[in-house]
C-alpha cells in the first residue's frame, strides 16, 4: 500500500511537471491574432473585431485603429484561461467595435501589439461594405425605426440616475443635503434636453449645482459619472417618497437596416453567454450614422420620516435648524446718551441659514433698537454651511456701563433639542445725561423735590419774608447787628433753586427734543419702506418665495405705522397683531392669514418646486389685501 502511494505521489508530481512545462512553453513563444465576426456588412451596420494575445501578459494594443472610411474603437478587455491536453493556455482578447462610414472595399492593416520590449503584429483583415441603397436610410422612416419600448430597454442599459438621500428621518424645516447622480455610456453621447428634478410633494428643492464629471465602472461597464448636489427641507411632518428623479436627453443610436438581421455573435465567445457589446445598438459611439432619439431618465424614489419640532421653543427661536456658533462685537465702546452703538454678530455653522435672523436683545430698557441688516456667505455649493453676519444699531437713552446680552436660538435635531447662544458681556462707557439729571435731584436743606421745584413758580414764596421785613418802619432792637440780606446762605440757597430748576427743564426740553426726532426718524424710515415695498409688489418678474417675503413684511411695517403710540416693532407683529391692530373681518382675517403661512413656507429652505414666478391671480389678490389696511 504504501508502494502504491508513492507512485501515485510521482505520477502527479510528473502530471504538474508536464503541466509546468507546457505552461512555460507557452509562456516562452506568445502569439497574436485578430477575427472579424463579419467580412461582410451592409453601410449602417457594425462588426466586432477581436485581437487574441495568447501566452503573455501585460501586452498593449492600441485603443484606436486608424482607416479611411471606418471607426474603429476598443469596448472592452477580458481574460481566458483554457486547459488543452494538459496544457494550460492564457488570452487575453481586446475588443473593438468597427462602424463603417461610406461602402467599399476596406483593409484593416497590421497592428503592432507590444508585450515587454518584443512586439507582435496581428494579421491584416479585408472587410466589404456593401451600400444599402437607400435602406439604411430608411430605418429613420417610421415603419423602420425601433419603438419607444424598445428604445427605453437599450438605453436603460446605458444610462442610470440615482437619488443619494444620506438621512431616513429629519424635522421640519431642517436642511438635508441631497445628491443626484446621472451616469451615460460614453458612446451614446447624451445631450441633456430637461436638467434632472426632484419630484414629489410635501418638500421645497434648492436649485441644483453641477457638482463634479467623473468616469465611472458600474456593473462591469464604463460610465460618465455627472453629479448634482442640491437640498431639500420639508414644509410639514409626516411620512414622503423624495423623488424619482426625472429628466430627457437625446442619444445616438444605430440606424439600423430595414430588413432585420440577426445580430451576430463573438467568435471567441467561450462561455456561450450573451455580450451587450455584440448588439449594434448597445455598441454604437458613432454619430455620422448614426440618428439621435429621446428617452426618458429615472430613478427610484427615497423614503424620508419628517418629525415635527418639539413644543416649548425659546423666545428667540426663529426656525434655524443645525448647529452654530456665534460671535459678537460693539463699536464704539465709549458714546454719549442717545449715540449710536454699532453690534456686529456672525452666526457661523451649518444648517438652513434663510431661518436664521438676528438675535434678540434680552433686556432692551434704556435702549433704542433699529432694524438689523445682513449679509450672508455660504461655504459649499448649496449654501447648507458658511457665515451669517448681521448689523444693528443701538443706542441708549441712559447711562449703561455695558451691551444688553443677545440671544440666539436654534434647533439641534442631532441633539433634538433646542439651544440658545448668549452674547459676552461688553462693556461700555455712556457719558452725559445722566449726571445732570443727578444734580437736579440733589437735596437742598428746605428745599422742594426736583418733581415740585419744576411745578412750582419761578420766584419762590421763601423770598416773600424778606421783602416785608425790609418794609419795617421800626429800628430793631439788635439795629447794630443788621446784616443785608444777600450776605446770608439762604438767600443764595433760595436763589439756587429757580436755577436748577431751570437747568433741569432746559434738560428735559433736549431729551424730549432727541427722543421726538428718533420717533420721527423712525415713521419716516418705515413709510419710506412701506413706499419702496409696495413699489416692487407691482413687479411681476420676482420669484413666489421673494414676493410673499416682501408682502408680509409690508403687512408689519403698515401694522407698525398704524400703531400710535404703542410703537410696536414691525419685526413682532404677526398676522394676529395685524389684523387687531386693522380691525379686520372675519374673511380678510383669514385671508391675512394665508398671507403668513404662505410666506412661511417659502421662506423654510430659499427655494420651492413650481413656476418661477408668481401668478397674475395671486399677485392681484395680494395686492387688494395689502391697499384695503388702513
Amino acid at each position: 500500500m504504501h508502494a502504491r502511494m508513492l507512485i501515485l505521489q510521482r505520477v502527479f508530481i510528473a502530471v504538474f511537471g508536464l503541466i509546468a512545462t507546457a505552461q512555460f512553453a507557452h509562456a516562452d513563444s506568445p502569439s497574436v491574432t485578430a477575427v472579424l465576426n463579419s467580412s461582410e456588412a451592409a453601410l449602417g451596420e457594425t462588426i466586432q473585431l477581436e485581437i487574441r494575445i495568447t501566452g503573455a501578459r501585460g501586452a498593449e494594443a492600441p485603443d484606436e485603429i486608424m482607416v479611411d472610411g471606418l471607426e474603429i474603437h476598443r469596448t472592452g478587455t477580458s481574460q481566458r484561461i483554457e486547459m488543452n491536453n494538459l496544457s494550460l493556455t492564457s488570452s487575453v482578447i481586446y475588443d473593438y467595435t468597427v462602424m463603417p462610414l461610406k461602402a467599399g472595399r476596406f483593409t484593416i492593416p497590421p497592428q503592432t501589439i507590444r508585450i515587454g520590449n518584443n512586439s507582435l503584429r496581428t494579421p491584416a483583415l479585408t472587410l466589404n461594405i456593401a451600400d444599402s441603397g437607400g435602406s439604411s436610410s430608411g430605418g429613420g422612416s417610421s415603419s423602420a425605426r425601433p419603438g419607444r419600448d424598445t428604445q427605453a430597454a437599450g438605453a436603460n442599459n446605458l444610462i442610470f440616475a440615482e437619488l443619494i438621500v444620506p438621512k431616513k428621518i429629519a424635522y421640519v424645516g431642517e436642511i438635508v443635503p441631497v445628491q443626484i447622480r446621472m451616469g451615460f455610456d460614453p458612446r451614446v453621447r447624451p445631450r441633456l434636453i430637461e436638467p434632472p428634478e426632484i419630484t414629489g410633494q410635501g418638500f421645497t428643492a434648492q436649485k441644483l449645482q453641477e457638482s463634479s464629471q467623473s468616469a465611472e465602472t458600474v456593473g462591469g461597464r464604463s460610465y460618465e459619472v455627472v453629479t448634482y448636489k442640491t437640498a431639500i427641507a420639508a414644509a410639514r411632518a409626516g411620512k414622503f417618497e423624495i423623488g424619482p428623479v426625472t429628466a430627457k436627453a437625446q442619444v445616438i443610436v444605430p440606424r439600423r437596416p430595414s430588413a432585420p438581421r440577426a445580430h451576430p455573435r463573438s467568435p471567441f465567445d467561450m462561455f456561450n453567454q450573451d455580450d451587450p457589446f455584440s448588439d449594434p445598438f448597445f455598441s454604437n459611439p458613432f454619430s455620422q450614422v448614426g440618428e439621435r432619439r429621446e428617452v426618458e431618465i429615472k430613478s427610484e424614489p427615497v423614503a424620508l420620516e419628517v418629525k415635527p419640532l418639539p413644543p416649548n421653543a425659546p423666545v428667540s427661536f426663529s426656525g434655524a435648524i443645525g448647529n452654530f456658533t456665534m460671535a459678537t462685537d460693539a463699536k464704539p465702546r465709549t458714546v454719549q446718551v442717545g449715540d449710536p452703538v454699532t453690534v456686529t454678530t456672525t452666526i457661523s455653522g451649518r444648517g438652513n441659514f434663510d431661518r436664521v435672523n438676528a438675535p434678540v436683545v434680552e433686556d432692551e430698557r434704556g435702549w433704542h433698537k433699529y432694524p438689523p441688516s445682513s449679509k450672508f456667505k455660504q461655504d459649499d455649493e448649496v449654501g447648507i454651511s458658511g457665515t451669517k453676519t448681521f448689523e444693528m444699531v443701538l443706542s441708549p437713552n441712559e447711562k449703561k456701563q455695558g451691551l444688553p446680552l443677545l440671544a440666539f436660538s436654534y434647533f439641534d435635531p442631532v441633539k433634538e433639542q433646542y439651544v440658545t447662544l448668549h452674547s459676552e458681556a461688553i462693556p461700555l462707557n455712556v457719558e452725559g445725561g445722566a449726571a445732570v439729571a443727578q444734580n437736579a435731584g440733589a437735596p437742598q436743606t428746605g428745599a422742594p423735590s426736583p418733581a415740585l421745584a419744576h411745578a412750582a413758580s419761578p420766584i419762590p414764596t421763601a423770598t416773600k419774608p424778606q421783602d416785608i421785613l425790609y418794609q419795617l418802619t421800626e429800628r430793631p432792637q439788635a439795629a447794630e447787628s443788621f446784616a443785608p440780606i444777600y450776605t446770608r446762605n439762604i438767600f443764595w440757597g433760595a436763589q439756587l433753586i429757580p436755577l436748577l430748576a431751570l437747568i433741569g427743564f432746559a434738560g428735559w426740553k433736549v431729551r424730549r427734543a432727541r427722543i421726538d426726532n428718533r420717533e420721527a426718524q423712525r415713521v419716516a424710515a418705515l413709510q419710506h419702506e412701506a413706499t419702496d415695498l409696495m413699489h416692487k409688489l407691482h413687479r411681476n418678474d420676482v420669484s413666489p418665495r421673494e414676493y410673499y417675503a416682501e408682502a408680509s413684511r409690508v403687512v408689519r411695517v403698515k401694522a407698525a405705522l398704524a400703531s400710535g403710540n404703542r410703537r410696536i416693532d414691525p419685526n413682532m407683529v404677526d398676522a394676529e397683531t395685524a389684523a387687531e391692530t386693522f380691525k379686520l373681518t372675519s374673511d380678510s382675517r383669514d385671508r391675512l392669514r394665508r398671507l403668513f403661512e404662505q410666506s412661511d413656507e417659502w421662506q423654510y429652505s430659499g427655494a420651492r418646486n413650481g413656476p418661477g414666478r408668481i401668478s397674475p391671480e395671486n399677485q392681484r389678490e395680494v395686492l387688494e389685501l395689502i391697499q384695503n389696511l388702513r
